[in-house]
């Protein structure tokens, strides 16, 4: 029977998993480096975490079901709700502000096209405690980091970045009324998406009014620190609620890393609960989907975990990620499955050899040898095929003066080493 992974999953053979390795490598080391500490949860949950959070229609893109104890469950769509219940169990205990992240594998049920699959793996940053905007320019500043690990420049990579309270103010001085701000929200969101003006009925422009269309598209085509303080000099409330986007950019700009970052009022951000400053990370030429987006929820770990504290973070995929890391040719060197790759000559030298192999697997150096009988040509085949960075070569003759045979597999050079001091000569090979 032939079988194959379900649509939407994949397979990691050794090639895409060193991938995969290395973009979790760098995710904790930069992560490390702020100060932030890795946690887990189960990956499956009560189905009602999720829908306490995003409303019942998110059941069509869950992969849920009734386990054997009759309870509705959901593998994990995202890892927010597991934060705010983890967070909320022990939030007298924690020390505040809290830094905490996570890698999970991440499942929905959703229609698979580039960039989106049906599970994929997530860093999740999450810094709770802290209202101030130097909190909201911390993650910036850290999502900025790991492309900055990945050797991404401004060039390759931008921060496009908002505030909802900013966006509401400009539109309630507009004339959007309370209740018409979802629906401008979601039109501007979009607003990059619209390949015609057909979905501009005359029951869409009624829900913005007194605002027009017109209205929103010029607060769309808003870039940039000139463009928007024009805009919220014209209302006190929009340039009071600009003060925490001004200082967050500031801040960014004494790190260093103020030319990766675009104000861009577009971006607001699809999840109804963010409360403040938001921004997504996309790639330069925008070919790609957005490689990271986040923002600040101050009211979500309240509604979900009954624990009323600021909180804001991030999700980064790995498979967006991963096709612009290629796209860049930004993709770390093969690595080699062994260090040494020991061959013999005759079955007697065979007892020597595993002896040998052990002492250096000991030794903390990765190890492979033939199992069979095997000429001593195809023998050093299998140590190019596995990248090995040396080859020692035991024979009779160099059993007899103690010696062995070590050759460099990128230089062509070969010596003989006495056994007695073939590991240090190895590992100082090997280690540098």
């Amino acid at each position: 029977m032939k079988s194959r992974a379900l649509p939407g999953f994949r397979d990691f053979y050794p090639p895409e998993f060193a991938l995969r390795s290395h973009i979790f490598q760098v995710w904790r080391s930069v992560a490390g480096r702020y100060g932030f500490e890795e946690y887990d949860g189960p990956p499956l949950e009560p189905l009602d975490l999720y829908t306490a959070k995003s409303g019942e229609e998110i059941v069509g893109q869950l992969y849920s079901f009734t386990d054997k104890g009759d309870r509705e469950v959901a593998l994990r769509p995202e890892m927010t709700p597991t934060l705010a219940r983890m967070v909320a169990a022990k939030a007298g205990e924690l020390r505040k502000p809290i830094r905490w992240y996570s890698i999970p594998q991440l499942f929905r049920y959703e229609r698979q096209q580039r960039g989106r699959l049906r599970e994929h793996f997530q860093l999740n940053c999450d810094l709770i405690g802290e209202s101030g905007p130097l909190a909201d320019a911390e993650i910036i500043a850290l999502t900025v980091d790991i492309m900055r690990a990945f050797g991404l420049g401004p060039k390759d990579v931008r921060v496009r970045l908002s505030d909802r309270r900013v966006l509401t103010a400009i539109l309630r001085h507009r004339g959007v009324p309370d209740m018409g701000l979802s629906a401008a929200f979601e039109f501007i969101d979009k607003i990059e998406r619209r390949r015609d003006r057909s979905d501009e009925s005359a029951a869409l422009q009624q829900a913005f009014a007194p605002a027009t269309v017109q209205d929103l598209e010029e607060i769309a085509r808003i870039r940039g620190w000139d463009s928007l303080d024009r805009e919220v000099r014209r209302s006190p409330e929009a340039t009071k609620s600009a003060q925490s986007l001004r200082h967050c950019c500031s801040a960014l700009e004494a790190m260093g890393l103020g030319e990766f970052v675009d104000v861009d009022l577009t971006i607001v951000r699809g999840l109804a609960y963010y409360t403040g400053i938001v921004f997504e990370l996309f790639d330069a030429g925008k070919t790609l989907r957005a490689i990271c987006g986040g923002g600040r929820y101050d009211a979500l770990l309240r509604d979900v975990g009954g624990v009323d504290l600021p909180a804001l973070g991030f999700g980064m995929g790995d498979v967006v990620l991963g096709e612009l890391l290629k796209e860049k040719q930004s993709l770390p060197a093969e690595p080699g499955s062994v260090d040494v790759f020991l061959a013999f000559i005759t079955q007697d030298d065979l007892p020597h050899l595993l002896a040998l192999a052990h002492r250096l697997r000991d030794a903390g150096l990765r190890v492979e040898y033939p199992l069979g009988p095997q000429a001593v040509g195809k023998q050093l085949k299998l140590a190019d095929a596995r990248q090995a960075r040396l080859a020692v070569v035991l024979g009779p003759d160099e059993r007899a003066r103690g010696e062995v045979v070590l050759r460099d597999l990128r230089s062509g050079t070969q010596e003989a080493v006495r056994e007695a001091n073939l590991i240090p000569t190895i590992t100082t090979r090997v280690h540098g």
